[in-house]
C-alpha cells in the first residue's frame, strides 16, 4: 500500500543530492552572481502563478523551477559585496544544522517534548550572556529576529515595573532607534505620547541630559517612566550609546534598561568589540541577532535577560487559564525550562542548534576573526573614501559601518541628492556590489556594512570605484530645475 506524501528512500537520497548540490553551488558560486536582482510583478506572476495543482509534478522539476527562478531573483544577503542594510553572511554548517532541525522537526516549545535540545539551547544562551557580560545567571529565549526580541523584552519591562498595561507608562528611546520598536509599542497599544523620543548627539548617540530631562518632566506631570531603550551599535551608523550613563540613569529612576544590540552586540565576541560595548552588562535585558553578524541564517535572534524569571513572569500562563491539553506537560515543570513560559510562542522549533553546531565546530577564535573583518573592511572603505575629493565622510567606521556623501564642485545638495538616488538604483540594477542609503541630517547618505567575512579590500576598492563612477555619470546628465 502506497502512503500520502511520502517517497522511498532511493528518491529521498535523490531529491537529497539534488538539493544538497543546489546549496554547494551557491556557496561556491555567490561571488560571482549579483547581489541582488528583482524582477517585476507581471514577470512574476507568468513564471510562478499556478492554480491549486491536482496533478502531481516530480520533485525534480519544482527544484530546476525554483532554482531558475527563485533563488536567483532575490537580494542575496550573504553575499560578499552585500553592503546595504545589515547583512546575514551564513556558513554551511548552519545551513546543514537547519536542515537536520526541518528533516527531525524538532519541536522546543517544552522540557518534556525536547529536553535535549532545549538543554542546547540553554547553554548557548549561557553562553551569549557570558560572552556580553551577563551575570551569572542570566538566560533568555531564541526567537525569530529584533523585532521579536524587542516586543519581548517591552512585554516583560511591562509586565516586571508595571503589572499591567498603564496609560501613564513612557518609554524612551533615541531618534535613532530601529523602527521595530516603534511597530512593538503600537503592538502593545502605547500611544504616541507613551514614547520620547530623544534627541541624540553630534555622533549621534543618545543625549544622556536631554534623557534626564524627558524623564524628570514626565515625573513631574505624574507619569511613569517605564523602560529606555538603549543602542548597541545602530543600524544607520554603528552608534553606541553611552551605556554606563544610560544605566546610572535608570537606576537612579528605577527604570528598566534594554539594549537594542540586534546588529552590534555580537562585537562583543572581539576585544575591541567588548570595550566598545562597555556598560551593556548593565542592562536588564539585550536584543542580539545571530542572524546578522554571527553569520547564521535567517531565522534566528534572541533575547538575553539579566533575570530570566521576569520572562517567565511576563508570558506564563496561570493555572485558570492553563491549556487542558497541556495537563501532562504542567506536571512535569518544577524546576524545569519550558520556552513557551518565557515567550510568545507555543509552538517553536528547536532554534539554537545552528548557531550551537556552528560555534563547536569552527570554535570562538574563527568567529573573532570573521567579525573583526568587518570592522577593518570598514576601516579601509574610510581610508579610501578620504583619499578622494569626490567623498565626504557623513560618519566614521565604526562596527563595521560608515556612511559618506559624493561631492561635486557645481551641483548643489538637493542636485546630489538626486544624483545619488539614481546612482543607487544602478548600482543596484548593474553593479557588481549593493550599496544603498539612508537618511542622516535629513539628506540621504550613501551607507557600507561590510560584515562578511569573505569580502576583502579589494572588493571595497573595486564597489567604490564603480559607484563612484555611475555618480560622475548621472552628474554629467542636464539636471532637472527642481534641483
Amino acid at each position: 500500500m502506497t502512503t500520502p506524501l511520502e517517497l522511498s528512500r532511493t528518491e529521498m537520497r535523490a531529491l537529497g543530492e539534488r538539493a544538497l548540490e543546489m546549496v554547494i553551488h551557491h556557496f561556491a558560486t555567490r561571488r560571482d552572481l549579483p547581489p541582488a536582482t528583482t524582477i517585476t510583478k507581471s514577470d512574476a506572476v507568468a513564471r510562478l502563478h499556478t492554480d491549486l495543482p491536482e496533478q502531481a509534478t516530480p520533485p525534480e522539476d519544482l527544484l530546476d523551477l525554483l532554482a531558475r527562478e527563485v533563488f536567483p531573483n532575490a537580494f542575496h544577503a550573504d553575499h560578499p559585496r552585500f553592503y546595504a542594510f545589515v547583512p546575514s553572511p551564513t556558513n554551511f554548517v548552519s545551513a546543514v544544522a537547519d536542515f537536520l532541525v526541518s528533516g527531525h522537526n524538532l519541536f522546543a516549545g517544552h522540557w518534556l517534548a525536547s529536553s535535549a535540545a532545549s538543554q542546547i539551547e540553554l547553554t548557548v544562551l549561557e553562553w551569549l550572556c557570558r560572552l556580553c557580560g551577563m551575570p551569572t545567571g542570566s538566560s533568555g529565549i531564541f526567537v525569530s529576529g529584533g523585532s521579536m526580541a524587542n516586543l519581548t523584552a517591552l512585554v516583560t519591562a511591562r509586565e516586571v515595573k508595571m503589572g499591567a498595561h498603564d496609560a501613564r507608562a513612557v518609554v524612551y528611546c533615541s531618534d535613532q532607534t530601529h523602527s521595530s520598536l516603534f511597530k512593538a509599542l503600537r503592538v502593545l497599544g502605547f500611544a504616541r505620547d507613551q514614547r520620547r523620543l530623544i534627541p541624540t548627539d553630534a555622533t549621534l548617540r543618545l543625549s544622556v541630559p536631554a534623557l534626564r530631562a524627558a524623564i524628570e518632566a514626565d515625573l513631574a506631570a505624574g507619569r511613569r517612566p517605564l523602560c529606555v531603550v538603549a543602542n548597541a551599535g545602530t543600524t544607520n551608523t554603528g552608534a553606541i550609546d553611552p551605556l554606563h550613563e544610560v544605566a546610572d540613569l535608570c537606576a537612579e529612576h528605577d527604570v528598566w534598561m534594554h539594549v537594542d544590540g540586534a546588529y552590534g552586540a555580537a562585537a562583543a565576541f572581539t576585544p575591541r568589540g567588548r570595550a566598545l560595548l562597555d556598560g551593556m552588562e548593565r542592562a536588564d535585558s539585550i536584543t542580539l541577532d545571530p542572524h546578522k553578524w554571527l553569520f547564521q541564517p535567517y531565522e534566528l535572534g534572541c533575547l538575553l535577560v539579566r533575570d530570566p524569571r521576569h520572562l517567565v513572569h511576563a508570558f506564563h500562563v496561570g493555572d485558570d487559564d492553563h491549556a487542558d491539553y497541556l495537563a501532562d506537560v504542567a506536571r512535569h515543570v518544577q524546576a524545569d525550562v519550558n520556552f513557551y513560559d518565557r515567550g510568545i510562542q507555543l509552538t517553536r522549533s528547536a532554534k539554537a542548534i545552528k548557531l550551537w553546531l556552528s560555534l563547536r565546530a569552527f570554535g570562538l577564535p574563527a568567529f573573532r576573526e570573521a567579525i573583526e573583518s568587518g570592522f577593518l573592511q570598514a576601516e579601509h572603505a574610510e581610508r579610501v573614501l578620504r583619499a578622494s575629493p569626490s567623498w565626504e565622510i557623513v560618519t566614521p567606521a565604526q562596527m563595521g559601518i560608515i556612511t559618506f556623501r559624493y561631492r561635486h564642485p557645481s551641483l548643489s545638495p538637493a542636485a546630489v541628492d538626486a544624483v545619488t538616488a539614481r546612482a543607487v538604483d544602478r548600482m543596484r540594477l548593474e553593479g557588481q556590489a549593493l550599496i544603498m542609503s539612508t537618511m542622516l541630517g535629513e539628506r540621504p547618505a550613501l551607507r557600507l556594512c561590510t560584515i562578511h567575512p569573505a569580502g576583502t579590500l579589494t572588493d571595497v576598492e573595486r564597489s567604490l570605484a564603480q559607484l563612484l563612477g555611475f555618480l560622475e555619470a548621472e552628474a554629467a546628465l542636464p539636471q532637472s530645475p527642481s534641483t
